[in-house]
Parts: structure tokens; C-alpha cells; sequence
């Protein structure tokens, strides 16, 4: 019989990656002052760079933002501590 460990918190992460996308959606964002406004714990890396906290800061998603087109690149998403270790500057999809 396969283990269903931790079956519970990836349903409560995708919940809560789910409730990020939605928001992101309907958001227009024009600049990173506008995102800080709307995401008060978000951190803005650089002028296109935003982190993002998910599931109470257990996971952090790392975007790009083309504040012209209205695009958000996801680059990572990792647990919080595993995360504290990369350059959220460089740091690349699969990286």
C-alpha cells in the first residue's frame, strides 16, 4: 500500500498556490510600488524581480514581472528554508 505522508500539506500548498493565482489574475499591477501596496509581505528584488510568500511563508515563489504586458513569470517555487540558499537576483526556472 503506498504511504499517503504528506499527502495533506501539498493539498494545503497547491490551496494556497491556487488562491495566489487567482488573485494574480484579476490584479493590475503597474510597478513594483503597486504590488507592495497590494502584497504588503512581498519583496521586491529588483525592478522586475518580486518573492512572494505562500502558505503562511512555508514557501516562497519567486516571480519576473513584465509590468508592461501584464505577464507574471514564475522562476521557483521552494519550501522557505531550502530556498534561503539561492540568489533570488540570478535564480532561474530548474535551478
Amino acid at each position: 500500500m503506498a504511504s499517503l505522508k504528506g499527502q495533506e500539506g501539498r493539498q494545503t500548498v497547491k490551496a494556497a498556490l491556487d488562491a495566489w493565482f487567482h488573485e494574480a489574475q484579476r490584479a493590475e499591477c503597474r510597478n513594483s510600488a503597486a504590488v507592495k501596496r497590494s502584497y504588503g509581505a512581498a519583496s521586491i528584488v529588483s525592478a522586475d524581480r518580486v518573492v512572494f510568500n505562500i502558505k503562511g511563508n512555508d514557501y516562497r515563489l519567486l516571480t519576473a514581472i513584465d509590468y508592461r504586458r501584464q505577464i507574471v513569470f514564475i522562476k521557483r517555487l521552494g519550501a522557505h528554508r531550502v530556498d534561503d540558499q539561492i540568489d533570488v537576483r540570478t535564480a532561474q526556472h530548474g535551478d
